[in-house]
């Protein structure tokens, strides 16, 4: 089944171009970026992601409604039958924007770093709080579901409670705390920001108050796994004994699948260690791309998988973790030896 549950996600980043340059950026975006990738590429994979068994699309970026296609992305997206999300800044969700949006876009994500001050240094910008928050009766208006997400680091779990009260006031219908990842911009501007174990249970504590306290008026998602979860189901990580002999759909056996914006198709995060790729489709279709991997990498990555998932199923590591990153390190040091 996979970290993403019963849906297949094949997440796109169709552009580095944004209006902020934020600290915690995986893909280093900023306003002076300009690669982008072309529509016909992005249409051709979206067609095949569909084929392969993919049920969601979610663009992020760079800042997503700054890639001028978005529209007919979406729009082509919904004609194969896949819903649709978007992860935004929120800072440009003018009427316009999300009018020629609304049709096609099934849920838009909206990045929230904290309190007012905390967003703002968060993401580099004076107004970026401001500018987000009056953006909000706009979203709502328009009638796209919408929901938040909040970067979580070492600094801003006492902050969790305001965030999903300005959540609840503002008709969010979803909170998702999300650990910062030391990657792209971050690895230099963040470095050692990251969660560690103890902020991470403080996390999952707090999380749970809050549901407590909001009930069924927002739902709270925490991209955090638990040991004794991860135990009792191993395929939520991809580490548990799975047959491969290509009868399984493609999404079941890697999801999210991303789409970077050089062209690049990686397993689970953007920037995933090179070695594991499928490839790139300046070079060749998603489609073309699939059978290979499956037969060649796919082996190589479940024994990644259950490599990690032996590693922090030992009783002397902590309790709960960011498996994304875990694996993601995991890889990288893989490639590191290999290349020794």
């Amino acid at each position: 089944m996979g970290p993403t549950g019963r849906h297949g996600i094949l997440q796109i980043h169709p552009t580095r171009r944004c209006n902020l340059r934020c600290l915690h950026c995986y893909s280093s975006s900023g306003p002076e970026e300009r690669e982008e990738l072309a529509a016909d590429l992005v249409a051709g994979a979206i067609e095949d992601a569909a084929r392969l068994g993919f049920t969601v699309v979610s663009f992020s970026g760079g800042e997503p409604v700054l890639y001028k296609p978005l529209g007919a992305m979406l729009q082509h997206a919904k004609q194969c039958g896949l819903r649709t999300t978007m992860t935004s800044n929120g800072m440009l969700l003018t009427p316009s924007v999300l009018n020629r949006l609304r049709s096609h876009l099934d849920l838009v994500a909206i990045s929230l770093d904290g309190a007012p001050a905390s967003h703002d240094l968060m993401r580099d910008h004076p107004k970026a709080f401001s500018t987000m928050a009056r953006r909000l009766p706009v979203v709502r208006e328009s009638g796209i579901p919408f929901g938040l997400i909040f970067t979580l680091t070492m600094h801003n779990v006492h902050e969790l409670d305001w965030a999903a009260q300005f959540a609840v006031e503002q008709g969010a219908s979803l909170l998702q705390v999300h650990p910062l990842e030391t990657v792209g911009r971050a690895l230099v501007t963040l470095d050692g920001s990251a969660p560690d174990s103890v902020e991470s249970t403080f996390a999952l504590l707090e999380v749970l108050r809050i549901q407590e306290k909001y009930g069924e008026q927002l739902r709270l998602q925490l991209d955090l796994v638990l040991r004794p979860s991860m135990e009792e189901d191993p395929s939520r990580v991809f580490a548990d004994e799975c047959p491969i002999d290509g009868s399984a759909p493609f999404a079941e056996l890697v999801s999210p699948l991303i789409l970077e914006t050089d062209g690049t198709i990686s397993p689970l995060e953007y920037g995933f260690a090179r070695a594991f790729t499928l490839g790139n489709i300046h070079r060749a279709r998603l489609a073309d791309l699939a059978p290979p991997w499956r037969t060649h990498l796919y082996p190589r990555f479940r024994h990644l998988c259950r490599d990690v998932f032996n590693q922090l199923a030992h009783p002397s590591k902590p309790p709960i973790f960011n498996w994304y990153e875990a694996v993601a390190a995991a890889a990288q040091q893989a490639t590191y030896a290999t290349a020794l």
